[in-house]
C-alpha cells in the first residue's frame, strides 16, 4: 500500500496510490480546441487552455508517482452505426450527432474516429503506459471495458479531470460511485459545457452525494511530498 491523505472536500480522504487511476475524460479537439465540435456548437470553451495546462501538470506528477492514467475518448465509426439508431435517444441529444444532422457540410467530421476532432489534444497525448478506452455515450462505463480494465489492475480510487464537468465527467463519476469506486473530482482541472453555474452544480453534486473534490495544485503538492526522499 502507498497511502496518502488528501485535503478533499467535504472531508479528508485517505487513498492508496497503488490502487488509484487518474481518468482523463474527453480531452479531445472536439471539446477543448477552437474549431472543434463544442466551439462550432456555440459553447464557450475559453477556459479550455487553462484546464489543459492544469491537466498536463497533474499528469506529470501522477506519472512520476507511478499512478495509472486512463483516457476516455468519445468516437463514432464513420457510418455512425455505434451512435444509436432510431430507438436510441443518443442521436437526438448528443451534440456531435445533432450538429452533423443539422449541418450536412459537417457530416463525418465531428467525433468520428480518425478525424482531427476525435483526436486527443497534442498537449495531453497519451503515453505508452497509459490506457485509452473508447466510448460512444456520456459515461465511460456505458458499453465499454472500463470496469474490467480497472478491476484487472485492482484499482478502486478514481481521480477525474476533463470536459465536460456536467456531462461526461459527472456521468462517469456517478457510474463509478454506483460500482463501488471511490471518485474524486479535480475541480479546477475540469470545464463545463454551458454557464459556470453548471460546473458549480456538478461540484455540489459530487461533494454532497457521489464523492470528493480537490484542487489540482493541492493534489500535486501531496504527490510531490510523497516523492521527496525521506
Amino acid at each position: 500500500m502507498r497511502t496518502v491523505t488528501l485535503d478533499t472536500r467535504p472531508e479528508p480522504l485517505e487513498i492508496d496510490l497503488a490502487r488509484t487511476a487518474v481518468v482523463v475524460v474527453d480531452m479531445q479537439n472536439a471539446f477543448a480546441s477552437p474549431g472543434g465540435m463544442l466551439d462550432l456548437a456555440g459553447v464557450d470553451i475559453c477556459g479550455a487552455d487553462v484546464v489543459v495546462r492544469r491537466i498536463a501538470e497533474l499528469l506529470e506528477a501522477v506519472r512520476a508517482a507511478g499512478v495509472q492514467v486512463v483516457y476516455l475518448q468519445t468516437g463514432y465509426k464513420p457510418d455512425l452505426s455505434n451512435g444509436g439508431g432510431a430507438a436510441s435517444p443518443n442521436p437526438r441529444k448528443e451534440t456531435a450527432l445533432c450538429l452533423m444532422r443539422a449541418r450536412p457540410e459537417l457530416k463525418g467530421q465531428l467525433l468520428v474516429e480518425g478525424t482531427w476532432d476525435f483526436q486527443i489534444v497534442d498537449q495531453l497525448a497519451p503515453r505508452a503506459s497509459d490506457i485509452v478506452v473508447l466510448k460512444t455515450r456520456y459515461s465511460g462505463f456505458a458499453g465499454t471495458q472500463l470496469d474490467s480494465v480497472l478491476r484487472a489492475r485492482d484499482i478502486r480510487y478514481l481521480v477525474f479531470v476533463g470536459i465536460a464537468t456536467n456531462v461526461c465527467v459527472e456521468s462517469t463519476l456517478r457510474d463509478a460511485y454506483f460500482q463501488e469506486y471511490w471518485p474524486l473530482l479535480v475541480t479546477d482541472a475540469a470545464l463545463q459545457a454551458g454557464p459556470p453555474e453548471a460546473h458549480t452544480a456538478s461540484v455540489f453534486n459530487v461533494e454532497s452525494f457521489f464523492g470528493w473534490t480537490i484542487g489540482a495544485h493541492a493534489l500535486i503538492e501531496v504527490l510531490g511530498r510523497r516523492l521527496t526522499p525521506a
